[in-house]
């Protein structure tokens, strides 16, 4: 590889020759970022895989069987043999994602489309639920059932195993909820969630109305005793969140650079104290390209983050280890399948998935 200061991603291919390459490590300042890891070559004798810049206007479909080194340890994490697979598209802005073990199967929504879809592999996509109520994240709680915040109605609702719903939460102190964004369970079983307005802002990804709650924050819901309290308010638009493998720690994204050019677009973490308060809060990473809609983290403590040119997994002390290039804007991700290292990505108008050489936590 020639020497330059220019910043290439890493794409892995593997070819069949009678030869290898061994792959000798440099580092050097790129432009403008950390410094980088970098691969030259040196032939020999042995199966063959390989790597070389990717070029700048590179198709579609050669993004399959690529990722962009940062770290070595991100090499432990993914696969070099795979690819990025489309599974669908035709959406409008694919979101909140969440597998089912049971069933062996996902669930995401297209906001605007106001539509809820499955996915099955060998029987591919089919409508999950029409009029979603402009829903978008959802996870599932200890019993297996489908949590999901909604747009339209400014509500987190349950779907119980015979398929009807219970609203679990549509107001704080006897005023109507922004629109809820995003949600995760705790072991507890208490539910966690974002108040964003973004269901309220426009008519696109919900109904135009006035807020009435006097901040945006993240709230606990004890299904057990319909307590609901708030344990964070000094977001500007807070959304993805998700609880370290431990759940000693909560991490939350704010991505008020959706509405205001000198926004936040980080991922803030707090230390979880004594179940239900969090303390500590401060900033986890900076999200260069975009801001982190939504993540998940690994067996690890890992977390894999959607920005706008794809995904990108940071170590829990914040290093960025590599990335997931994705044609589209990502949106949000899950980790499926019966080991779960299948990342399932939300970007824009389609599903993608992706096989890790890690599991998603449980």
């Amino acid at each position: 590889m020639r020497q330059t200061n220019k910043f290439y991603p890493v794409i892995w291919e593997k070819i069949n020759r009678p030869y290898v390459f061994r792959f000798q490590k440099t580092i050097r300042q790129a432009e403008g970022r950390a410094n980088q890891v970098y691969y030259r070559f040196i032939r020999s004798v042995g199966p063959a895989i390989r790597i070389f810049p990717r070029p700048a206007n590179m198709e579609s479909n050669q993004l399959n069987n690529s990722i962009i080194v940062h770290d070595d340890r991100f090499l432990e994490l993914s696969l070099s043999t795979v690819k990025l697979e489309k599974l669908c598209s035709s959406m409008r802005w694919a979101e909140g994602p969440v597998y089912f073990p049971v069933g062996d199967y996902l669930l995401w929504s297209d906001i605007p489309n106001n539509k809820m879809y499955q996915w099955v592999e060998g029987l591919g996509r089919r409508l999950y639920r029409g009029a979603s109520n402009n829903s978008n994240g959802s996870t599932r709680d200890l019993q297996g059932r489908l949590i999901t915040c909604e747009h339209l109605t400014r509500r987190v609702t349950r779907t119980e195993h015979d398929g009807t719903i219970t609203v679990l939460v549509d107001q704080y102190q006897d005023k109507p909820l922004n629109s809820p964004n995003d949600v995760v369970v705790k072991s507890d079983g208490t539910i966690w969630f974002t108040d964003p307005p973004y269901g309220i802002l426009n008519d696109y990804e919900g109904l135009t109305a006035e807020q009435q709650q006097a901040g945006c924050y993240v709230y606990r819901f004890d299904p057990e005793n319909n307590q609901l309290s708030v344990v964070v308010e000094d977001f500007d638009k807070p959304n993805g969140l998700a609880f370290s493998p431990d759940e000693k720690t909560l991490y939350i994204s704010d991505t008020g650079l959706s509405h205001r050019s000198d926004g936040p677009h980080h991922i803030r973490k707090f230390d979880v104290i004594d179940g239900h308060k969090l303390t500590n809060g401060q900033v986890f990473v900076d999200i260069e390209h975009g801001v982190a809609d939504g993540f998940r983290l690994d067996v690890e403590g890992n977390v894999w983050t959607s920005c706008s040119t794809g995904v990108l997994c940071y170590s829990p002390q914040g290093i960025l280890l590599g990335e997931i290039p994705v044609p589209e804007t990502v949106a949000n991700l899950e980790f499926g399948g019966p080991q779960r290292n299948r990342l399932f990505i939300t970007a824009s108008s389609s599903l993608y998935a992706i096989y890790v050489a890690t599991s998603g936590l449980r």
